[in-house]
């Protein structure tokens, strides 16, 4: 070997292995209407989710690009391979892990039936829903969750793009269905009208979904340990005493 290959070959072994993970930008879908996971304040995009993502980025070493859309178009863009996940409070159900590969859940949640404030004396419960109209985020798993109660046939669960507190505060419906943590910082943060109506009815568990292909999982891996990092590091947790003074990223 000449010298000067002898030099390149000691240079090139001096040069770190890089995954393809971190040597790609991830793109990260999200609605950026989601107050307080993921929204934009003075045209800038922040929230848990953000700050969730920028310490994946960081703890991988890849890019984050944060690509923001309707919640309903969010599954379809993962689908086509324009995103790379879902950083929006995705809940794994049994269907979408049949069509996704999910990283271990990093939020625990329950799903909330949020009222006009003054009408949860008479909402007391899921079983008070009854010859209701309760709105749902569409492409929400919300709907989904009212659907599975025994009194699902006589509630009139409606689906909206729109503002679904905002119609509740209104008295265009009964009530809303919603995350319960998103729910209390909602009514904290927001002008309007609202309450909780009795206990969250249904447990959610909330993690990253990545397409279930070889490239696919194995970035779900990647970003998988990284979480488990972040838990374990501590990270995770003072992301979410930030946003919510509470530790929402364990199991109560």
């Amino acid at each position: 070997m000449t010298k000067a290959l002898a030099i390149a070959a000691f240079a090139f072994a001096l040069i770190p292995s890089v995954s393809p993970a971190q040597s790609e930008t991830l793109n990260v879908g999200m609605s950026g209407g989601y107050f307080p996971f993921t929204f934009v304040k003075l045209d800038e995009l922040q929230g848990f989710e953000v700050d969730f993502m920028n310490a994946i980025g960081a703890e991988i070493g890849s890019d984050i690009n944060f690509v923001t859309m309707s919640f309903s178009g969010l599954v379809g863009a993962l689908d086509a391979g324009r995103i790379d996940t879902i950083a929006n409070q995705i809940t794994i159900t049994p269907e979408r892990e049949e069509k996704f590969a999910f990283s271990q859940p990093y939020v625990f949640d329950g799903a909330q039936i949020v009222v006009k404030a003054g009408n949860e004396d008479t909402i007391k419960s899921v079983a008070d829903l009854s010859g209701k109209t309760v709105a749902v985020n569409l492409g929400s798993n919300f709907e989904e969750l009212l659907n599975a109660l025994p009194n699902a046939a006589e509630i009139d669960i409606r689906t909206y793009e729109s503002n679904i507190a905002q119609e509740t505060a209104l008295g265009r419906m009964d009530a809303f269905a919603m995350d319960r943590v998103s729910s209390v910082q909602l009514i904290q943060e927001s002008p309007l009208p609202l309450a909780l109506a009795g206990p969250p009815f249904s447990e959610i568990h909330n993690a990253l979904p990545f397409a279930n292909t070889e490239e696919g999982r194995a970035m779900r891996d990647e970003v998988d340990a990284a979480i488990t990092t972040l838990k374990a590091n501590g990270t995770l947790t003072e992301i979410s005493m930030k946003w919510f003074g509470t530790d929402i990223t364990v199991v109560e």
